[in-house]
């Protein structure tokens, strides 16, 4: 079977076309071009299309042009690439430190002052934290609002926040705002709760910085004593003052990592350096002797309508100052409103008068000159040598003393004629050991060592004068000191009111023993002690008497000069018990109006104040009312 011959595929319609230049005969006619021109066909990939080779030769200038193109890239990215190795490789350390350190703030830490305190330890001066509110003007008035709240931005919404928190006035407290100073303060002295407050508030240059704040809790009570501080916490006058060195604390220091607004940055650096207290001192003074002598001693001074006065308990052992009151006290917490000096009673001077007759006498019996019995024709006037003329307080006949009744009497002349046949130098000498002179190195600033002029500068009166307190002058406490001395056996102890020191560790260092002086014999010391009970049982001083107690001491008046007006200083000074002393007591009163003796208006304080001051030390009373020497012959 033979298979069928292919039939042969049938061509489509559309004519072959011919390669260009050759058309085949028969071939079907080319088409018509269209008004655009012939169209012609392009392989893909041909030169000329998307995808292909620029169509045609490039240009030079394109090429040059991606070649500088290419190349910045490539040195931009080198330069970035070689600065981030230089600051993360190289740098890295020391560039993160630079940026920390920008935003590290160092404040100082003021050391807490130390307490002072009285011999119980109650504070009579103390510190407590408080803080300052300050702004920075220029960063308050970036403050940009709240809306929930609605507040404006500026000052004006910085004030209106503060201004509840701080009871100020939103007006007034704007104003302390707006400017351009970089700081200001708008309050001291804020309580921690309401720093607290405003901390949180976090408000654009608002600063709040811990202080501590010096407080008197007592007022008035010993504020001659203890002084006050200035606003930086530094000492100006009283013990705040002398003690100073010692009651300042130590300045720390904090350095930490701020933010933007001021706020400490939770995590950052930080560095203390811690402050360190100051240490607390305790005081000799016994705070209900302290205020009965104040209160009896201001009421005296308005009584007798004195201009002032001062009040001294001390302690004939030890030399421990019981009290030290000067009228008017001011109040340590408001120092603007004083009057007047602090601490005149171991300040200011005048002419002892009388009380300066104590030491005379005992000058006479060291030196056997006369003794307690010796008896005396006392004159009203005496001249000792034709020239100088002396006189008593009031006018009498010839009276027959002994030298102890010279004494209970206050007689000028009498002191005179016996204290003429001490020689001049030994006059000055037994004045100088006694104190006279020279400070008594007591722990208060601004002591005075009193007048005491040498001998070659005496005038002519003057070597007789000095017998009767008058030529010298002294403070109150050198005038004390007389008298302690004379109760203490002849012993001179140095007054002071620093009892101890207490570490801020807590560690309690008593001060060192009182230095102490032999001035007189013990003898002499118990007879002229003798000698002064004379003056309160039966002399000048017999409103000093205390009930159930034997009393030795002695009247004083004397002329003073203050601002170059002539005034009066009466005063009474005084030992208690005088059979087992225990205090000396001095009340002195400047130009008193109601009288200018010492036995009327001093002697009755010093009963009060002695009596009440014994109480409180539970001294027993004396039992007997001991045996004295005759004032008369």
């Amino acid at each position: 079977m033979t298979t069928p011959a292919a039939r042969p595929r049938a061509r489509s319609a559309a004519p072959v076309r011919p390669a260009a230049g050759n058309r085949a005969v028969g071939a079907t006619a080319p088409r018509q071009r269209s008004a655009a021109g012939p169209r012609t066909a392009v392989a893909p990939g041909a030169p000329g299309t998307r995808g292909g080779p620029p169509a045609g030769p490039v240009q030079p200038g394109s090429r040059r042009r991606m070649a500088f193109l290419t190349a910045m890239v490539v040195l931009a990215l080198a330069v970035f690439g070689g600065r981030l190795v230089y600051v993360q490789g190289l740098r890295g350390a020391a560039i993160a430190e630079d940026a920390r350190n920008s935003r590290l703030t160092s404040v100082t830490l003021l050391g807490s002052r130390g307490e002072i305190t009285d011999a119980s330890g109650m504070p009579l001066a103390t510190s407590v934290e408080r803080y300052d509110i300050s702004v920075n003007q220029r960063l308050v008035a970036k403050f940009k609002g709240t809306a929930n709240p609605p507040l404006p931005a500026g000052a004006a919404g910085v004030a209106a926040t503060l201004a509840p928190l701080l009871d100020m006035n939103a007006a007034e407290l704007g104003g302390l705002l707006v400017g351009d100073r970089s700081f200001v303060y708008i309050r001291k002295g804020v309580l921690p709760a309401v720093a607290r407050e405003i901390r949180k508030l976090g408000l654009n240059g608002v600063n709040v910085d811990r202080v501590a704040e010096r407080v008197y809790p007592n007022g008035t009570l010993a504020g001659n004593v203890v002084g006050f501080v200035n606003s930086n916490g530094i000492g100006l006058a009283g013990l705040e003052a002398s003690l100073d060195d010692r009651l300042r604390g130590t300045p720390g220091s904090e350095t930490y990592e701020r933010g933007r607004k001021g706020q400490v940055i939770p995590g950052g650096y930080s560095e203390d350096d811690p402050a360190r207290p100051g240490d607390s001192v305790q005081l000799t003074l016994l705070s209900d002797v302290q205020w009965k002598a104040q209160s009896a001693l201001d009421a005296q001074v308005a009584a007798t309508g004195s201009s002032s006065g001062s009040l001294i308990v001390m302690d004939t052992r030890t030399g421990e100052v019981y009290a030290l009151a000067d009228s008017g006290s001011v109040d340590p917490n408001k120092p603007g409103e004083a009057s007047g000096s602090l601490s005149s009673a171991v300040s200011d001077v005048f002419e002892p008068g009388s009380t300066g007759k104590v030491i005379t006498m005992a000058a006479i019996l060291d030196n056997k000159i006369a003794d307690p019995l010796t008896p005396w024709e006392v004159p009203y006037t005496y001249s000792p040598d034709g020239k100088e003329t002396f006189k008593d307080s009031h006018e009498h006949g010839l009276l027959r003393l002994t030298t102890t009744g010279v004494l209970a009497e206050s007689s000028n002349t009498g002191t005179v004629m016996i204290g003429q046949h001490l020689p001049v130098q030994t006059r000055y000498d037994y004045l100088q050991k006694f104190g006279f002179g020279s400070r008594t190195g007591i722990e208060m600033s601004g002591e005075s060592k009193g007048i005491l002029h040498p001998v070659d500068d005496w005038q002519r009166r003057d070597k007789y004068a000095v017998l009767f307190g008058q030529a010298v002058s002294v403070t109150a406490l050198q005038a004390t000191q007389v008298f302690a001395t004379i109760a203490n056996g002849g012993v001179r102890v140095q007054p002071h009111i620093v009892k101890g020191w207490t570490s801020p560790e807590g560690v309690y260092t008593p001060a060192p023993a009182a230095a102490s002086t032999q001035v007189v014999s013990p003898e002499t010391a118990e007879t002229v002690l003798t000698m002064m009970q004379s003056v309160v049982d039966d002399g000048t001083g017999s409103h000093a008497a205390i009930p159930g107690y034997q009393v030795a001491g002695k009247t004083g008046t004397a002329q003073n000069w203050v601002g170059g007006v002539q005034g009066i200083t009466a005063s009474f000074i005084g030992v208690a018990p005088a059979d087992d002393p225990r205090i000396a007591v001095a009340v002195i009163l400047h130009n008193p109006k109601s009288s200018e003796f010492g036995g009327v208006v001093a002697a009755p304080v010093f009963s009060d104040v002695a009596g009440y001051t014994l109480s409180e030390l539970g001294v027993a009373p004396s039992g007997t009312s001991g045996t004295l020497f005759p004032t008369t012959w």
